[in-house]
């Protein structure tokens, strides 16, 4: 027997048998040809905004005060949504999480319905809930002169109805997978439930919040449907990035091509920051 046979089978023998090759089965071409026609169905639009993409006047088309002003919006609008979700997702999610009423399935299936809502059905019911006219508007405008659709608040309103959920169902999940023995821990040591809740929860549940906070970024990023029924497209002051694609393809199909790459690049970036949740393999 040769040194390298001894190695092996001392190894072998160490982990309790021999080294087995991982066999890997084959693929069943049943399988394989429509998996492979819907890679290829997800990836060619995808390719083809690519291809024709004006990269030449690139920089002009993404320079333009229009261009500009679309995408400070976007920027502004979204981040105050995921703040918005923020402030009022997070203890949401806490409740679903980590308490115990009547009604907590209905109110868990309340809260991911703007998940599979069109958007535009949830602009007409923002506008029946805040418009001028709406259920709660008519008061917020007669005894407070606060009028929200159709403004840039508007915005950041009909953004935060759709990103909302996004944000409490990745919290709600961080604080399920959390031990929470470590709060009962700490309410042991005489820490409140708040203070448990800060100094405690908080931590373990960061990547959690992180994670949600960037989907609902995205999400508010990207939305169309609720923004231009509740808020109108209005450049400027509602014109957010999708509105200004939908806009500038009926007359200028090049700066549409140009603001749609930068809208994919926004979201590989978001893949990106969510690759160790998303895109490692199990």
């Amino acid at each position: 027997m040769t040194g390298a046979d001894e190695s092996g089978a001392a190894a072998g023998t160490l982990t309790g048998g021999p080294r087995r090759r991982r066999v890997r089965p084959a693929v069943p071409l049943p399988l394989l040809l429509p998996g492979a026609a819907a890679l290829v169905f997800l990836l060619l639009p995808l390719v083809a905004l690519l291809v024709r993409a004006p990269w030449s006047g690139l920089p002009s088309l993404l320079t333009s005060t229009q261009v500009w002003q679309a995408l400070q919006l976007s920027l502004v609008c979204a981040t105050a949504a995921t703040a918005v979700s923020l402030v009022l997702g997070v203890p949401l999610a806490w409740l679903l999480a980590r308490t115990e009423f009547p009604g907590r399935g209905l109110v868990r299936a309340l809260v991911t319905l703007p998940l599979v809502l069109p958007p535009v059905v949830g602009g007409v019911a923002l506008l029946l809930a805040l418009g001028r006219n709406g259920v709660v508007g008519q008061w917020l405008d007669s005894w407070f002169g606060i009028t929200l659709p159709f403004t840039t608040a508007g915005v950041v309103v009909a953004e935060s109805f759709v990103a909302l959920p996004f944000l409490v169902i990745s919290v709600e999940g961080a604080l399920r997978a959390a031990d929470p023995r470590y709060e009962e821990a700490a309410a042991t040591l005489g820490a409140s439930r708040f203070t448990a809740f800060r100094r405690v929860t908080l931590p373990l549940i960061a990547p959690g919040i992180a994670a949600g906070a960037v989907l609902a970024w995205a999400r508010a990023l990207g939305e169309f449907g609720a923004t231009i029924t509740f808020a109108g497209n209005f450049p400027g002051r509602t014109q957010t990035m999708p509105l200004a694609v939908y806009l500038a393809l009926q007359n200028d199909p090049d700066t549409a091509i140009a603001l749609s790459l930068v809208l994919l690049t926004v979201s590989i970036a978001v893949l990106a920051a969510l690759r160790d949740r998303w895109m490692t393999a199990s």
